[in-house]
């Protein structure tokens, strides 16, 4: 059941996933935009070319901000990446070190420094 479930999530995630390809196309050039432009600006020493640089900047930023759903893209194609790793992983019982009485390991320690001298 648990098999079942996890392969129904998979099948749901990477529905959304394939629907925000649009959304994660269009945020990584409107990305690009905002980058470039912002380097231009800082490289131009003109105040028209910094107003022309930062108008282009607030134009590809309102575009990022219009693919913002490409996140909830990004987000499922993070979960598949990870399920997929982690998916043929056995669950291995934690070591448990061995419990041993405190005053036993006090005493070989005592009887090693003993020896030492």
């Amino acid at each position: 059941m648990k098999k079942f479930l996890l392969i129904t999530a998979a099948v749901i995630l990477a529905i959304i996933a394939l629907s925000s390809i649009g959304h994660i196309v269009g945020m990584a050039i409107s990305l690009f935009i905002v980058y470039f432009s912002y380097k231009q600006f800082m490289a131009t020493s003109s105040t028209v070319g910094k107003i022309i640089w930062a108008l282009i900047g607030l134009i590809g930023f309102s575009g990022l901000l219009g693919s913002l759903p490409a996140l909830a893209g990004i987000a499922a194609v993070y979960i598949l990446y990870t399920g997929y790793k982690n998916w043929d992983r056995k669950k291995e019982a934690p070591t448990v070190a061995k419990s041993e009485d405190p005053f036993a390991g006090f005493e070989r320690e005592w009887e090693r420094l003993k020896h030492q001298k």
